[in-house]
């Protein structure tokens, strides 16, 4: 467009140059030599009737720009900038310049930068100066022609890169929205297969409590039944808090939950969490560390919410401890004069930064290779964070892979 541009300026100014150097060609010769502008003769006729006539002497700088501009502005060159100048050659091919523009000397020694072009003025033919004229040149210089064209498109490139930064915008977006249906798919694909999993386990368990219930033997062993009966009530609890999970999720994220906010005993709370993972740490061997540490540990919270963030931060830490290393999970909580500190720090299998990244995300679960021993659905932490911001809290998670992670809560204490 530039390039095109600037042809085209070249065009019109070699256009205009050659309709003032006709124009001027007219007058070349046109009436006899030793005459000034008027018409009279001269006290020195005798002696000048021998100077050949020229442009120069029949028309002045101001006379010349005006004809210049005319023809620009006929070649739609408006507010164009020039410098002009008319030379006449000798027969030894010497140039003098007898009417030149303001700032003509300095253009004419630039021709890195600016445009030159010139056009002989002859004499017509059959005219009475046709063969007693001299060479006159008429050089018309346009300075700074580069920056002349730009200027002219600014607006054009602006619109160009305007443009231009539109269609790239719209392809970052249509590109990132491909990636991210493309994560969505594969989180969708994931949740149904872990949610799968899930349900399947139990059903199975259940079914084949079922059919051992039917056996002759176990249907007059009251002992047995019992116990059957309690595996069957089991896992039917635990379809019922995966399904509970799923939908408080869900509502959550509509955020369709009103929170039930009264005055709660942190310290109590933890201690009730604790206490319901004593018989799992049993089988593992592993203990928890309480540190509470608090002076005051009065909050507003909904104790069903904030029950199950505490339940879901230490149920994490027991399931992904690490194999034959028995869990320890050390507890601590601190308050200053505002806030509330949670601190839950395990020796399980730990995180890598990018997991940290995205740990908070929901249906995220961290790769594990061909790994499956731990199962769900990816929601227990963006529970947690729901909640903790529900609570106007803050979480932060902080983990070294194979050594264990941190998670640190920060929630307002209650106002007097």
């Amino acid at each position: 467009m530039v390039l095109l541009r600037e042809e085209q300026i070249k065009h019109s100014v070699e256009e205009s140059t050659k309709m003032v150097g006709n124009e001027l060609s007219q007058h070349k010769g046109s009436y006899a030599a030793g005459t000034n502008k008027k018409g009279f003769l001269k006290d020195d006729y005798i002696i000048d009737i021998f100077k050949p006539v020229t442009i120069g002497k029949r028309f002045d700088a101001e006379e010349i720009n005006r004809k210049i501009n005319k023809a620009f502005l006929q070649n739609n060159l408006k507010n164009i900038k020039f410098e002009f100048g008319i030379a006449t050659f000798d027969r030894f091919d010497n140039n003098v310049f007898e009417i030149v523009s303001p700032n003509f000397a300095v253009a004419y020694e630039d021709t890195l930068n600016n445009f030159s072009f010139n056009w002989g003025l002859e004499a017509l033919s059959g005219t009475a100066g046709e063969n007693l004229g001299v060479n006159e040149v008429l050089f018309v210089i346009i300075p700074n022609i580069k920056s002349l064209v730009i200027k002219s498109l600014r607006w054009r490139i602006a619109t160009s890169i305007l443009f231009t930064i539109i269609i790239i915008a719209a392809f970052y977006l249509t590109v990132r929205t491909m990636l991210r249906q493309k994560k969505l798919g594969e989180i969708k694909n994931d949740f149904i297969n872990n949610m799968t999993h899930e349900f399947k386990t139990p059903i199975a368990t259940i079914s084949l409590a079922v059919d051992a219930m039917r056996n002759e033997k176990v249907i007059n062993d009251k002992e047995k039944l019992s116990y059957f009966s309690g595996i069957i009530k089991e896992e039917n609890q635990r379809m019922n808090r995966q399904v509970e999970t799923i939908l408080k999720a869900s509502q959550l994220e509509k955020q369709e939950v009103d929170l039930n906010l009264k005055p709660v005993h942190v310290h109590e709370v933890i201690k009730d969490v604790v206490d319901n993972f004593a018989l799992q740490l049993e089988n593992k061997n592993g203990k928890v560390e309480l540190s509470l540490n608090a002076q005051n540990d009065l909050i507003e919270a909904d104790d069903v919410h904030f029950s199950n963030l505490v339940n879901n931060l230490v149920d994490n830490a027991v399931k992904y401890s690490k194999e034959n290393t028995p869990p320890l999970i050390k507890l601590a909580t601190n308050s200053n004069g505002k806030n509330f500190l949670i601190k839950i720090e395990d020796n399980g299998i730990g995180m890598n930064r990018d997991t940290v990244k995205r740990i908070f995300e929901r249906f995220y679960r961290a790769h594990t290779g061909n790994v499956h021993n731990v199962k769900g659905f990816g929601l227990g932490l963006s529970y947690v964070k729901t909640v903790v911001e529900a609570h106007n809290g803050d979480i932060k998670a902080e983990s070294t892979l194979g050594k264990g992670s941190t998670f640190t809560i920060e929630l307002p204490l209650k106002k007097n």
